[in-house]
């Protein structure tokens, strides 16, 4: 039987991805998965594909009563969350395939990045936590990235929302702790073969990281209990050799 044999997960950025691959590798552990994102057709795609109980619920994370609307339908269907995958997340590179200096940046463009990578994952916590609370149990999964950590030039909107991120993360364990939820953040480690390098020669989009790099350190931080390792941020595979 799989550590999540039963488990209800919920999975921003479902629809393709990152987040598709961990849905997909969710479901394969017998999880109950509630995929969400904007992309209507693509959700009912991915759900078609998956082997177990899966509720398509389309949202975009930067609207609060959409992510409740999430939150409330999973546990109209499921009865529980035991972990949510703060997946969801934009960068200019993605948006417009080059590096764009702050001077460049425009008022709609920050605002874009900000919301959906940092607010979203405010708003997705602040409705899950209360039902975790309650039940004494639960997982939070931020996806981050290195530049959560370090810096790079033309990267300025997506650098500040990973760095927010990982601070919102270490708040959020610190908060959780003493009520069975851990929180932790995970990045894959390096550049992954996903909509954000689409720019890139096909031959080098095939020798970077591909989507599935972070499936085995989600499912490892899924199951742990509420004395788990919680307030960390790692890479996918750091995380492997210290859970596995």
């Amino acid at each position: 039987m799989s550590t999540l044999d039963g488990d209800v997960i919920v999975v921003t950025g479902a629809s393709r991805g990152l987040g598709r691959a961990m849905a997909e590798r969710f479901s394969a552990e017998r999880a109950r998965v509630t995929l969400t994102a904007r992309d209507d057709d693509r959700l009912e795609a991915v759900a078609s594909e998956l082997p177990g109980d899966s509720l398509v619920e389309p949202a975009d994370v930067r609207d609060s009563e959409a992510v409740e609307r999430v939150v409330d339908r999973t546990l109209e269907e499921f009865g529980r969350i035991d972990t949510l995958v703060n997946n969801a997340g934009v960068s200019l590179l993605g948006m417009t395939d080059e590096r764009t200096e702050l001077v460049e940046v425009s008022d709609e463009d920050w605002e874009t990045i900000l919301e959906v990578n940092l607010t979203g994952v405010f708003y997705f916590t602040r409705a899950a936590l209360p039902h975790m609370y309650e039940q004494g149990h639960g997982t939070v999964l931020n996806v981050s990235s290195g530049l959560g950590r370090r810096a790079i030039a033309g990267a300025g909107p997506y650098v500040s929302s990973k760095w927010g991120l990982e601070g919102l993360t270490r708040t959020t364990a610190l908060e959780a702790e003493d009520r069975g939820v851990t929180v932790n953040a995970l990045d894959p480690g390096g550049r992954v073969n996903t909509d954000i390098w689409a720019h890139l020669p096909a031959e080098e989009r095939e020798q970077i990281l591909q989507p599935d790099v972070m499936n085995d350190a989600a499912v490892l931080l899924a199951a742990q209990g509420p004395d788990g390792v919680t307030g960390e941020s790692m890479t996918a595979q750091e995380w492997e050799r210290q859970l596995g």
